[in-house]
């Protein structure tokens, strides 16, 4: 079926059929986007998610559009459907609102995504009209990362410029950097550092805050001093509060989390405010380590201090306080999270309701059960059969 048929085929009744069967009305593009979004969480049948993405109409010009390609690239790729992922992305390609720029470097990257990097090489390479741009190209390059093709990333930087007559800016710098440090190959950025230089482009903190990452992933921590007082002393990049929170993520990753603790302390006594995402790295790598009561009492003081936690930092202080055998702990915080309509996954969730059974907390266990019934209806079976199996 050809791209002009299928968009006869999924007509504004159709469509809404598919995105809001319970709907007499026809959607608004956003709301075709946000009920696409929901089915597609859910949704695991290849064919089913197409039928969704082409019913919505998706454009790349909308933050929630992208989304929805994103999530829907994700699992069609998860379930190796990689020819549907390539009709799709070819059928989208035809479509005249489609024919530009910005959806062609955004098809690269959801190719990158999928992991078909020739795809993404071959829409740079035959479906862009001369001159191709360096937006094209940064996408070209980040595609590369997501598919986790170093030497590809290293290719195109060094080939791709000089053959299309492609000048290079920041961002393709802070691109290379961030494939150098995630291989393993951070020694280079100095020499991505000259090439810089000569070519007059000026590093920002995103180039910054990827060297260093990539240092501290080496453990290589002379060089994340080398590098800062590079950027501070010869281009006047100061850090700033996204550095500090690179700088306390990667120390809980190598789980030095009380270094990375000692460094927002530091941030506070001269007068930098932390923000929650440096809350979150701290409060995730005293779990990692085993620590719940550090971790706790930082939950605390993020509250304190004002700063709202997203669901992922509930969730994984519930995931590990279960873990750790704290099951009323972890219950109070499952039920600030739920009241505000975040729930942990199925297998926290069951290893908190059986938890709870296994400290004589049946009752809790079960009216965890019925919120969470109420919540997902669909995975009420499962639930009844836990339920059955609790203590008396």
């Amino acid at each position: 079926m050809s791209v002009l048929s299928r968009l006869r085929h999924y007509s504004s009744s159709t469509a809404s059929s598919i995105l809001s069967p319970n709907s007499s009305s026809p959607l608004t593009s956003k709301q075709k986007t946000r009920s696409a979004l929901h089915l597609l969480k859910s949704e695991s049948n290849p064919e089913r998610i197409l039928d969704i993405c082409r019913a919505a109409s998706l454009s790349p010009d909308y933050h929630l559009d992208r989304r929805a390609f994103s999530l829907a690239i994700s699992k069609l790729s998860a379930a190796n459907h990689l020819a549907g992922i390539r009709h799709f992305l070819d059928d989208l390609k035809t479509r005249p609102d489609l024919r530009n720029e910005r959806f062609l470097s955004h098809a690269i990257v959801l190719y990158g995504q999928a992991n078909m990097l020739d795809h993404a090489i071959r829409t740079f390479t035959d479906d862009l009209t001369p001159p191709r741009s360096v937006k094209t190209l940064n996408s070209l390059l980040f595609a590369s990362i997501l598919a986790k093709n170093y030497k590809e990333v290293s290719r195109i930087y060094l080939e791709f410029p000089k053959i299309y007559s492609i000048q290079p800016n920041v961002d393709t710098y802070n691109t290379v950097i961030k494939a150098l440090a995630e291989s393993g190959s951070s020694d280079s950025v100095y020499s991505v550092f000259a090439e810089m230089d000569r070519n007059s482009v000026r590093p920002n903190v995103i180039t910054l805050n990827n060297a260093i990452s990539g240092f501290y992933r080496e453990e290589k921590f002379e060089d994340v001093g080398k590098v800062m007082k590079l950027m501070e002393e010869k281009y006047r990049v100061l850090p700033g509060l996204s550095t500090y929170n690179v700088r306390m993520l990667s120390l809980c990753r190598l789980k030095r989390s009380s270094e990375a603790k000692a460094l927002m302390e530091g941030m506070l006594c001269n007068g930098r405010k932390p923000n929650w995402v440096s809350y979150n790295c701290l409060i995730h790598g005293f779990c990692r380590e085993g620590d719940l009561e550090e971790a706790k009492r930082l939950f605390r003081d993020m509250k304190m201090r004002g700063f709202v936690p997203d669901g992922a930092c509930y969730f994984t202080l519930v995931h590990f306080l279960c873990e750790g055998g704290e099951f009323e702990s972890a219950l109070e915080v499952a039920k600030e999270c739920m009241g505000k309509n975040w729930y942990p996954n199925f297998s926290t969730m069951k290893s908190l309701v059986n938890g709870l059974a296994g400290v004589s907390k049946v009752d809790e266990a079960k009216e965890l059960i019925k919120q969470i019934k109420e919540r997902f209806p669909e995975n009420g079976d499962k639930w009844d059969e836990i339920e059955a199996g609790l203590s008396q």
